[in-house]
């Protein structure tokens, strides 16, 4: 027998499920637009017809950008730069936060340490400095220029420290009783149990040197060390027509800004799109743990 109670427990899920599937499908629509757009011809991207369905359906877009050997260069650079810029960050960020999220009487000058990193946060020398100190250190025209560019994420420290603060003390005191040192005591105990904070800044990560711009903009001199977000952003202002065939201009002609730049744009957001599946379960997860505070 239903009862009312019941019956209003079912509409309501009802009601969540609608809310749910609207609220994906207006996060999908964007998206599906871009590509729609992407495949649409010039006449119909520029008179703004194009909805949810390509109208004069081509590759042209996709033919200009991935005929490009510098394209192609630049995609290249981006992944090397993800590996290489989360990679780095994971680490860093896991061996700042395991002496800070001890107190201040097993590491007395935790206090300093941290106000220093969220001073970071708020304030910065500028952009003249931080050029000056980019080209000092010989970080002009090279991969890890963009790697250290964006220089230690403090909001990950903090997420990982509060994280780690929050992880019963006992576990350690057991490690310490049994013999264990620091260093197998974060890589043994500490990493394991906090791999969904850990996925979530690995994400962070990625997404942050995946979709950054200015600084290949600034550092690199030559379009051939370009990561892809800035090639993609420099693309149409930098086509060279004196170069092309008669088959290439031709299909520039046919391109508007609108086709090629919701090509770009979509072919940006592939990687993203393929690694946030396999991590997303961690990220609710790992966001709220790391930032409950004691």
């Amino acid at each position: 027998m239903v009862t009312e109670k019941t019956f209003g427990a079912k509409a309501m899920d009802i009601l969540l499920v609608i809310i749910l599937l609207a609220i994906g499908l207006l996060c999908v629509m964007p998206i599906w637009y871009t590509f729609a757009l992407s495949l649409s011809d010039k006449a119909a991207a520029a008179a703004g017809i194009v909805r949810l369905w390509p109208i004069g359906f081509n590759l042209n877009a996709y033919d200009q950008i991935m005929s490009d050997e510098k394209f192609i260069r630049s995609f290249g650079i981006s992944l090397q730069r993800v590996l290489l810029g989360a990679t780095l960050n994971f680490i860093v960020v896991v061996l700042t936060a395991y002496p800070l999220s001890k107190t201040t009487r097993a590491f007395r000058p935790r206090n300093i340490f941290m106000w220093v990193l969220v001073f970071t946060m708020f304030f910065n020398g500028g952009l003249v400095p931080w050029y000056m100190a980019m080209k000092s250190y010989g970080l002009m025209n090279t991969v890890w220029g963009l790697v250290f560019a964006g220089g230690l994420q403090v909001f990950h420290i903090i997420l990982v420290v509060n994280f780690f603060r929050n992880l019963p003390k006992e576990l350690e005191e057991a490690a310490l009783v049994d013999g264990a040192g620091p260093w197998y005591t974060l890589v043994r105990l500490y990493v394991p149990l906090a791999v969904p904070v850990l996925a979530t800044i690995t994400l962070f990560g990625i997404v942050y040197h995946w979709n950054e711009f200015f600084h290949g903009l600034v550092l690199m001199s030559s379009t051939d060390k370009y990561p892809l977000q800035t090639y993609i952003q420099q693309l149409v202002v930098t086509i060279d027509t004196t170069t092309m065939t008669e088959d290439e201009y031709k299909k520039l002609s046919e391109l508007s800004n609108q086709t090629l730049n919701a090509a770009k744009i979509f072919i940006a957001m592939i990687p993203v799109l393929i690694v946030y599946p396999f991590l997303q379960r961690f990220f609710i997860h790992g966001i709220t743990l790391g930032s409950v505070k004691e």
